[in-house]
């Protein structure tokens, strides 16, 4: 029997999701997954820019900017695990937490109160509509894992994070665990 998606799970892609760009040796945090569709943000794909890249007056803010999903890749999101000092979040789960006031959030950055150690941004993100994760899952593109790392997903860039997730599945997972990136590099 399929296990069911529920916030806050992490869905492993399976090592035959090859030549999707977005989500070939994913990992992604669902933020939501109610009967109107699903939301996550891919954590295990750090872009070529930072926040200073983004936003005007972050210069010295070298904090990475993650590939979220191929929705809305024009609009920047964030998640984090400081919810008393960001107002209007939404709690995931494990104290993760995703978005609010963005401009107390970039103004915690400038005051250093906060850093990449409780906060991770997004360019775009993850989305299905409704049923739609739930055949994607039936037809063997995802694993569902819990979230065994709760708050700490947050504190790493998180590259072996698909490999590390495959090991812990073990069987066949574990062998795909140390399959290059192309297989015809193998």
């Amino acid at each position: 029997m399929t296990k069911l998606p529920t916030k806050g799970q992490l869905l492993v892609a399976e090592p035959s999701v090859l030549g999707d760009v977005s989500f070939t040796r994913s990992v992604i945090l669902l933020a939501d997954h109610n009967e109107e569709g699903s939301v996550g943000f891919i954590l295990n794909k750090p872009l070529d820019i930072t926040l200073a890249d983004l936003i005007e007056g972050m210069e010295d803010c070298e904090m990475p900017i993650y590939n979220g999903g191929p929705v809305e890749q024009e609009n920047l999101y964030f998640l984090h695990t400081a919810p008393e000092l960001i107002e209007g979040s939404q709690e995931i789960s494990s104290g993760i937490f995703w978005g609010g006031d963005f401009q107390r959030a970039v103004d915690l950055i400038l005051a250093k109160k906060i850093s990449c150690d409780n906060i991770k941004f997004f360019l775009g993100y993850s989305g299905w509509g409704s049923k739609q994760l739930d055949q994607e899952i039936s037809e063997h593109s995802w694993v569902i894992t819990n979230n065994d790392l709760c708050k700490e997903l947050l504190k790493s860039d998180h590259l072996a994070l698909w490999s590390d997730k495959l090991r812990e599945l073990g069987g066949s997972y574990a062998l795909w665990s140390n399959a290059p990136a192309n297989p015809q590099y193998n």
